[in-house]
């Protein structure tokens, strides 16, 4: 099944130059880009895309690890997108991600794990309208 998922390359990935590797994974995999760009996380857009952890212990580093930061964000398309992509980064924490996955490979603790990805259909459809507008995805 074709879908598409919503991934948000943390600041640490856009300081540390790991951008262009972490997208060509994707594209070497065959997930189609429809829509990329680099974006400076308003505060309300952290607070927004990170809402289901409100109230968590981790909730308030979350939102200061990105706000007023660059990130890039990017939709990608793709049979069984959402699962393939959730597979490539690995587990949240890069200690216990493997080898081989992005987080494993990349990053260095669990709040600066690299990359944030949809873990659902819903969490797609709620997390990339918070940074593309309809016109801005291609078909």
């Amino acid at each position: 099944m074709v879908e598409r998922t919503f991934i948000m390359l943390k600041p640490t990935a856009v300081s540390r130059g790991l951008v262009g590797s972490i997208i060509s994974r994707f594209e070497s995999k065959g997930l189609r880009i429809a829509a990329l760009k680099l974006v400076r996380v308003r505060r309300e857009m952290a607070e927004k895309l990170y809402a289901v952890h409100f109230g968590k212990p981790f909730y308030q580093s979350l939102i200061d690890s990105i706000s007023g930061r660059d990130v890039v964000v990017a939709i990608l398309e793709g049979r069984s997108a959402i699962e393939v992509v959730r597979l490539m980064i690995g587990a949240t924490d890069p200690v216990k991600a493997s080898p081989g996955t992005i987080r494993g490979d990349y990053g260095l603790d669990i709040t600066n794990n690299i990359i944030h990805a949809s873990d659902s259909p819903d969490s797609y459809e709620y997390e990339h309208k918070i940074f593309f507008s309809p016109e801005e995805i291609l078909d």
